[in-house]
């Protein structure tokens, strides 16, 4: 039988600076890690092969668009080996907060040794296409119930990567674990749906009813509308209106596959400022919301 390719993920785009400085502490609260592969190798069963994109690359975008902070997220492509992120975190102990993977066994010392180093939630996979996961490497939300306790007890919270058509009917299940719950790139809809469906209803009561935040980020996932992706800023705005208490902005740089052109991170950052106009929310969004929520210092 023939063995599938692994799709190549395309380098990102040299990021542009935002006319608009960034507020004090603000926080980019998506990016990634990858890599160097011949230190951090990538796992055998992976759904797409990233450019190394290190800290030093990390790093940069930060610097060149102004954010004093970021929150790494682990992408599939490393699996459940944190190893680049943690990495990461523990070079820059204070600058750096995290989002892991780990299997419903894992010790739970270990996952307090990761709160040591920055670590403030675990990411769990329920993202489906054609009635399959769409990324290898993730962990399913049925492990979380085994992980909650001593999730709890570290002040952790979920994060889920979800289109929300499948929501509405995860709702009792994340409400049960009894843990913030962070929702992946504004639902990872398809645009083209509007703002009515009753999956994104769903999350729009959800960050509205203040048990669940939502990542003001994706809108290159949402649309295909590069570079300025107009037909996902009803989504973002929705969101604004629903619960500016309960979201968060990242870029999620360095795109891995992404479907269409690729993004460039600040000209992202610039959006995220027209389509919140007030600077209150912006505030909030970038370095109140955050700091709550991954455990920065005021």
């Amino acid at each position: 039988m023939a063995v599938a390719m692994i799709p190549v993920c395309l380098p990102p785009r040299e990021v542009s600076r935002p006319s608009v400085p960034l507020p004090k502490n603000a926080c980019d609260s998506h990016a990634h890690v990858f890599g160097p592969a011949n230190r951090f190798p990538y796992a055998d069963d992976r759904s797409y092969t990233p450019p190394d994109a290190p800290l030093e690359k990390y790093l940069d975008m930060l610097d060149t668009i102004g954010f004093a902070r970021g929150v790494l997220v682990q992408g599939s492509a490393h699996g459940r080996d944190n190893s680049a992120m943690l990495d990461a975190l523990g070079r820059q102990r204070g600058r750096l907060r995290g989002v892991a993977v780990a299997d419903a066994d894992v010790a739970p010392a270990v996952l307090r040794e990761w709160n040591a180093l920055g670590v403030r939630g675990l990411r769990f996979n329920h993202f489906f296409r054609d009635g399959q996961l769409h990324y290898r490497g993730g962990v399913p939300l049925a492990a979380a119930e085994k992980l909650a306790p001593v999730m709890a007890e570290l002040g952790w919270h979920l994060q889920l990567w979800i289109d929300v058509k499948d929501l509405p009917q995860a709702i009792p299940v994340l409400k049960a674990l009894r843990l913030p719950v962070v929702i992946d790139h504004m639902g990872r809809t398809d645009a083209r749906a509007g703002t009515g469906t009753e999956g994104f209803q769903s999350l729009l009561r959800a960050v509205g009813d203040g048990w669940c935040w939502a990542k003001l980020s994706g809108a290159h996932r949402l649309s295909l509308g590069a570079p300025d992706y107009p037909d996902a800023q009803p989504f973002h705005e929705a969101l604004v209106k629903a619960n500016p208490e309960r979201l968060v902005w990242g870029g999620d740089w360095p795109h891995p596959r992404v479907e269409g052109e690729m993004p460039d991170a600040g000209h992202l950052l610039e959006l995220f400022q027209a389509w919140t106009p007030d600077r209150a929310a912006q505030q909030r969004i970038l370095v109140t919301n955050p700091a709550a929520l991954y455990g920065f210092p005021n």
